[in-house]
């Protein structure tokens, strides 16, 4: 693989640890993000929307997580989602996988490898 791989991780999440595997048995090198000990800045954030071709941080949001029925979120703005994910790294959906100026939700984390061409 040329371009760098970042795979947004938490290694209690079994997707995540699924994608880890199966990346290498495919022989594919990534750094693994673990998110929830370094949240992503919010540039972060709007960069992987961009990538994936998403306008509405939903599309990157657990919205079955706790939190985000505590944070009252169903009517929140991008402004305020954005600053949830922030400051409540667990909101953010995962694992996601970037290459380059692609990314890819990998649930089921399957959907990767056709990113990376393997599939």
């Amino acid at each position: 693989m040329t371009a760098e791989i970042t795979v947004y991780f938490n290694a209690r999440c079994s997707k995540a640890r699924k994608l880890r595997d199966l990346l290498t048995e495919h022989g594919v090198e990534a750094e693994f993000r673990h998110y929830l000990d370094t949240a992503p800045t919010r540039e972060e954030l709007v960069g992987l929307l961009q990538r994936l071709g998403e306008e509405d941080p939903r599309a990157i949001m657990r919205s079955k997580e706790a939190a985000y029925q505590q944070l009252n979120l169903d009517s929140a703005d991008r402004d305020q989602l954005l600053d949830a994910i922030q400051q409540h790294p667990i909101l953010l959906e995962r694992p996601i996988l970037v290459r380059g100026e692609q990314a890819v939700v990998a649930r089921p984390p399957e959907k990767a490898l056709t990113l990376l061409g393997l599939a």
